[in-house]
């Protein structure tokens, strides 16, 4: 009877569990499988002291098309980086990726992060509260980059201490960023005045990336710079100009077909 009910638990065990098939699992899965025999002197304990395991997670940052590699490429390789491209080419994303990456390697002191504060089209009119919270609509996009990378809580315990900071363009001039990680979003709506301030704040162990789509200024025509400064800066060698393209779209694929068409 006792053996009847092992076998009837262990039958229920293995319809709720599985079955432990070894091939399910390939050599580079981050998912593993804890070993449960008691004979097994390796297998992991909560109480084990010399505890080896990786307590932490973070997204590899790979490149999804070979403008992506490019961009990567550029911004290890050189300390000023422009990332022209259509929108969804994921260059705010891997921008502030490697800024993060950055900052947790020690390479830089801090995270600084700025974009214009220039509505899309239409007036959203006034804006209760503080500084922070009448920007906070137009610098969501770069939270939503660092909280990809980062959880929220480590955010804004980073933020409290001046690790990460993201300020509107309006707030730059004067400054010298010296050991830090900059990124320029939305550069499109910067008027060429801004660009070349913006430019000239790097400082020294410091690495600035600027973003933005030359054909998705929310300016009046003519008053962009962003088309103006990479075309200038191109014929500088230490200075990188990626162009993404349409291929390099990594959104729902009809987002490549309408900016082939719009």
């Amino acid at each position: 009877m006792e053996a009847t009910m092992t076998k009837r638990a262990a039958a229920k065990r293995q319809t709720r569990e599985g079955v432990f098939d070894s091939h399910s699992f390939s050599e580079d899965s981050k998912v593993r499988r804890l070993p449960t025999s008691r004979n097994n002197h390796e297998a992991w304990s909560p109480h084990a002291s010399n505890d080896t395991r990786e307590q932490g997670y973070l997204k590899t940052l790979k490149p999804k098309s070979e403008g992506q590699a490019e961009l990567l490429n550029a911004i290890d390789a050189s300390n000023m980086t422009l990332a022209l491209g259509p929108a969804g080419t994921g260059k705010t994303y891997l921008a502030v990726a490697k800024a993060v990456e950055a900052l947790e390697a020690g390479k830089v002191g801090r995270i600084v992060l700025s974009r214009p504060a220039v509505e899309a089209g239409e007036s959203i009119g006034f804006l209760p509260g503080a500084m922070e919270d009448k920007l906070a609509p137009y610098l969501r996009p770069l939270y939503d980059a660092l909280s990809d990378r980062l959880s929220m809580k480590r955010v804004g315990h980073l933020m409290a201490e001046g690790l990460i900071e993201i300020a509107p363009i309006g707030y730059m001039r004067g400054r010298t960023l010296n050991n830090a990680f900059v990124v320029v979003d939305e550069a499109q709506n910067c008027t060429y005045v801004q660009l070349k301030m913006l430019l000239t704040r790097l400082g020294w162990h410091s690495t600035m990336v600027v973003t933005g789509d030359p054909q998705q200024s929310d300016l009046l025509p003519g008053v962009s710079g962003l088309a103006d400064i990479a075309s200038r800066l191109e014929a500088v060698p230490e200075i990188s100009v990626v162009r993404l393209a349409e291929q390099d779209i990594v959104r729902h694929p009809l987002v490549a077909s309408m900016i082939g068409v719009l």
